[in-house]
């Protein structure tokens, strides 16, 4: 076997093997990033019940101001009714 033959193949073998090292650390990043997104879609469909749905913090949000509307109209009605005893 010439020493040119045998420099290629050595070279060959070694690259097979940095190739399956790069692919079996490609393999872990991925999955790292899998368990990533996972996480962070449990995080935010938690989040939803907490606060719950778009829908219910619209409701929740007008029966808010109503309730303001309420008491500022009630203060304004005190207030009325002590400027008319003085």
């Amino acid at each position: 076997m010439e020493p040119t033959q045998l420099v290629i193949i050595i070279i060959s073998i070694t690259l097979a093997a940095l190739f399956v090292i790069l692919g079996i650390q490609v393999y872990h990043i991925l999955r790292e990033i899998r368990a990533s997104i996972h996480k962070a879609n449990k995080m935010i469909d938690d989040m939803g019940r907490v606060t719950g749905t778009v829908g219910d913090t619209v409701v929740n949000m007008g029966g808010f101001v109503s309730g303001l509307k309420s008491g500022l109209s009630a203060i304004a009605t005190l207030r009325g009714k002590g400027d008319k005893d003085e």
